[in-house]
């Protein structure tokens, strides 16, 4: 796929609802068992106050709006810009959006918002050549 046909205009939405399953199998997943991902109790006496979704699970929604848009070839060199801005907690529901950046083919200004609409995750996606 050449970079003039990544033209449209939105990024499909993909959501997640982000539970204490889905938080314990990426822990599994990826062998990172913070005390404030996975231990309650723990997790109530820190600054959070409470258990918080791993970074990258709610990341992962990016790649999925983009393979839903424009298939997995799409991902072949794509560059990630990101900031995490606000924690995902349990039982948050996530959802990925992108909205190509006017004049800039390829390029889209994403979001990872929770159901209150606030972002978590705000950044830049750019598709390779």
């Amino acid at each position: 796929m050449i970079m003039s046909e990544y033209t449209q205009a939105e990024l499909a939405r993909v959501s997640k609802v982000v539970d204490r399953p889905a938080i314990r199998l990426y822990a599994e997943i990826t062998d990172d068992f913070n005390p404030i991902h996975v231990d309650p109790e723990f997790a109530a006496t820190t600054p959070m106050r409470g258990i918080i979704a791993h970074g990258m699970l709610s990341l992962n929604l990016v790649w999925q709006s983009l393979r839903a848009t424009y298939g997995s070839q799409a991902q072949d060199g794509a560059k990630l810009d990101v900031r995490f801005t606000r924690p995902v907690r349990e039982n948050d529901t996530v959802s990925a959006r992108g909205r190509l950046r006017d004049g800039a083919n390829g390029i889209y200004d994403i979001a990872i918002e929770n159901q209150h609409g606030e972002p978590v995750i705000s950044g830049t996606l750019t598709l390779a050549v």
